[in-house]
């Protein structure tokens, strides 16, 4: 019986040394054999996957290219059938001045044809914060805004917003704007944050429209401590808009459109 064991016990670790060595290979960038590729590589396309090799039939055509292409223009995810929440993520209808596409990286976008290269940022200054704050999501808003904050922003402009974030003081960056102080609207924060603004570069890509909309939330929050803490009759938040700079006001339309 013992001798039945042995055997039985040689021969496979025989089979399991034979198994394992098989599944090396030559190429020193090659993880080894797949006995299962099906397990490991989907037959049908997915994002982010290298197709240079499906199912052991290698493509060098394919090898090392993106497979996650971008969406056609003005498309939008699906959001479900809150109406707000849906309009809210519609493309942006504010254009980005055509010299964001040197300073900012904002290559292949639709451009501001207005001469004043400001133009589109002063009449963001009419956007109003589609996320409206009541009584029942207020806490709910900050406590995203500042998590949001933490991952986006704080780097630069301190956990306080006062421009002094670890990025400032290792002094790998400079200019980073005190948010205490914005006397901006919130439309035109929310252009800023979506195109970028002076040294601070574009973050479209990095959050979405309703976490811009939270973080100008948070931000008022930082910049006035009773900023969604006092509720109308209807539980909505009473507004508590910042007084404009003059060089933030939004001008007429007329005086600002290029002549023909």
């Amino acid at each position: 019986m013992n001798k039945i064991v042995k055997i039985i016990g040689k021969a496979s670790l025989v089979a399991m040394t034979g198994f394992m060595i098989g599944s090396c290979t030559s190429d020193a960038d090659s993880s080894g054999l797949e006995y299962m590729p099906d397990m490991y590589r989907s037959a049908a396309i997915e994002p982010y996957v290298d197709y240079g090799e499906i199912q052991g039939r290698p493509n060098t055509k394919l090898s090392n290219e993106q497979s996650a292409m971008t969406p056609p223009k003005n498309t939008i995810p699906y959001y479900g059938t809150n109406k707000e929440e849906v309009m809210m993520m519609l493309p942006y209808h504010r254009l980005p001045s055509v010299a964001f596409a040197k300073t900012h990286g904002l290559h292949g976008w639709e451009f501001s044809s207005n001469a004043d290269s400001e133009f589109e940022y002063k009449q963001a200054a009419m956007d109003m914060n589609p996320l409206k704050l009541n009584a029942e999501n207020a806490e709910m808003v900050f406590k995203k805004g500042k998590e949001l904050y933490a991952a986006n922003c704080m780097h630069c402009h301190g956990e306080k917003g006062d421009g002094n974030g670890p990025m400032v003081k290792s002094g790998a960056y400079t200019g980073a704007a005190v948010l205490t102080g914005l006397t901006i609207a919130d439309g035109q924060m929310f252009y800023s944050i979506y195109y970028g603004k002076n040294m601070m570069g574009s973050h479209a890509s990095i959050v979405n429209k309703k976490e811009i909309w939270t973080l100008v939330h948070y931000i008022r929050k930082m910049q006035k401590a009773d900023y969604g803490t006092i509720f109308n009759a209807d539980g909505s938040a009473a507004s508590m808009a910042p007084a404009m700079s003059d060089s933030t006001k939004v001008p007429a339309v007329a005086e600002t459109m290029p002549k023909q």
